[in-house]
This record gives C-alpha cells, sequence and structure tokens, in this order.
C-alpha cells in the first residue's frame, strides 16, 4: 500500500513514470519489448486464442508468421498488424505444410526462428454422443489427434530442425485443463491435449541439451468462437448429428458469436473456476505464452 512504503522509496505508478531528484516527474518510461527483433511462428494464429498471441507478440516487437488453415481470417490479420506479420497457409497435420511454413519463416527472416508456438487445435463433436465412449468413433479420434498431437510434434520437430544449430529458442504449445482434470472434454480431446504435455516433457529433455526451451501452457475455458461453436452443438444434437454426414470440418464452420453467447458462455466458465473475480480471456493466455517466449523464462 503507498502510504505504508518507505519515505525514500518513490511509489511507481502503472504508467511507469519516473522521479527526478528533484522530485519531479520525469518522462515515462516506455514498457520494454520483450520479442524486440525475434521472429515467431504461431499455428492456428488467425483467431481466438492464436489471435490474441500474434496480436500480443507483435505489440512486443517480434516478427510474426501466422501459420493457419483459415486464409481469409489469416491475411486479413497479418494486413491490419503491419509488414512485420505475415501469413502462410499450414495444416499442421500435414508434415509438408509444417515444413514449408517453417523453411518460409527462415527465408523471408534471415534464417532465423526464435519462438514456434503450437497453437492450432480441434475441438472434434461435442455431441452427447461423441463424448460417451460407448459411442467411441475411431475415424474422429484420428482427425482430432491428428491436429492436436501430430501437428504439436511436427512444430516441435521443425521448430528444432531450425532452432538447435543456433542453440536458442522456445517451442511453447497450447494445451488445455483438460490435460490436467478428466470430465472436461470429448475422449479425443483429453487425450490429444494429455500427449501435448508428454511431448513437451519428452521434447524439453532432448532439446534443452541444445539450448531450446520447450514448454506448455494449459488454459481453462475461454470464450473463444471455437468453444462456442461446441457448446451450441451440445445443445443441438440434431443439428450436429446432422453435420456429421457432410463433408465439412465442424471446427472450421464457425460463426462469429453474439455478444450474448459470449457473456452466456463466460458466466458458465466463471461457474465452474476455482478462481472468483477475473474472467479468463484469450490475452490472458497470451499472456502467459508471452513470458514462455521471452527472454524472462530463458531457464525455464
Amino acid at each position: 500500500r503507498p502510504e505504508i512504503a518507505h519515505a525514500h522509496q518513490p511509489v511507481m505508478s502503472p504508467s511507469h513514470h519516473g522521479w527526478d531528484g528533484n522530485g519531479a516527474t520525469a518522462v515515462p518510461t516506455p514498457m520494454p519489448k520483450r520479442l524486440d527483433g525475434k521472429v515467431a511462428i504461431v499455428t492456428g494464429g488467425a483467431r481466438g486464442i492464436g489471435e490474441a498471441i500474434v496480436r500480443l507478440f507483435a505489440k512486443h516487437g517480434a516478427r510474426v508468421v501466422i501459420a493457419d488453415i483459415d486464409d481469409a481470417a489469416g491475411e486479413a490479420l497479418a494486413s491490419a498488424l503491419g509488414p512485420q506479420v505475415s501469413f502462410v497457409r499450414c495444416d499442421v497435420s500435414v508434415e509438408d505444410d509444417v515444413r514449408r511454413a517453417v523453411d518460409w519463416a527462415l527465408s523471408r527472416h534471415g534464417g532465423r526462428l526464435d519462438v514456434y508456438c503450437n497453437n492450432a487445435g480441434v475441438l472434434g463433436r461435442q455431441t452427447r454422443a461423441a463424448r460417451s465412449i460407448l459411442s467411441f468413433d475411431a475415424a474422429e479420434f484420428d482427425r482430432v489427434l491428428r491436429v492436436n498431437a501430430l501437428g504439436a510434434a511436427l512444430g516441435m520437430k521443425h521448430a528444432a530442425r531450425a532452432m538447435a544449430p543456433r542453440r536458442a529458442g522456445s517451442i511453447v504449445s497450447v494445451a488445455s485443463v483438460a490435460a490436467v482434470l478428466g470430465g472436461l472434454g470429448p475422449h479425443a480431446y483429453t487425450a490429444s491435449k494429455h500427449a501435448i504435455v508428454g511431448l513437451t516433457k519428452n521434447a524439453a529433455c532432448e532439446l534443452g541439451a541444445h539450448g531450446v526451451r520447450v514448454n506448455c501452457v494449459s488454459p481453462f475455458g475461454v470464450a473463444t468462437p471455437m468453444l462456442i461453436n461446441a457448446w451450441r452443438q451440445g445443445h443441438d444434437d440434431a443439428t450436429a448429428d446432422a453435420d456429421r454426414d457432410r463433408d465439412l470440418d465442424l471446427d472450421l464452420d464457425v460463426t462469429v458469436p453474439s455478444d450474448q453467447e459470449v457473456e452466456k458462455m463466460e458466466e458458465v466458465v466463471r461457474g465452474l473456476a476455482t478462481l472468483k473475480g477475473p474472467t479468463l480471456r484469450p490475452r490472458d493466455i497470451a499472456e502467459a505464452v508471452l513470458f514462455l517466449a521471452s527472454d524472462e523464462a530463458r531457464y525455464i
């Protein structure tokens, strides 16, 4: 509390003003850019949590490559953020795409890759039937694990290919609270996020010898368009069952949620959360990823 601070210690305001020797307010000190000059790839960076990561990385000085299958959203975000942000189409479940995305970033940015964020992922179908082990669908399981688990492994492989020779770099993957607690998601999604935690531990043990750090974050529920789309499925089994018969990836068929849907989802999440008060939002996840990607986490 300011009133109990020692007299010789000025109380710094959140705006980072300093004081000169005469007690006058000095010029505000700008916030440091924690990724200044670094090159980063963010998979699934066109929207949701990935978009928040891209925006925060760019704000902190990184040259960011958005790797996503959503061409329209990815190109629009890159255009909005300026020349330091670019877009490359990448399906993380296809190794040639991941290799090409890394090679493209290296060629565009002088052979340098400092940060690779494995954020791309799918939730899978959320109907009551899909969530039951009695209705286990092998094709659905394979589809979800190919994107979430295989995609993360391929990202680690090709990021390490670029980082290990320079003996520096940070790989950060986005897992889930479903990798920590049971009963929070369909079996395929839960298995895929547990796989990311295991991959992170194994890759960290190997790549640490080459100066490359490997970590993951496990977010709680966040009211992203993808989660709200899943919530819609869970409340409308008839529609979701009809979609099963269409040649359509439901994780891509995401409409922009209304304000009312976002508020409802946030209310549900707040009710389930242990921490009462704040509402978890994509920016909060991005802040955690930013820390792990930065030199402030150099020994993590």
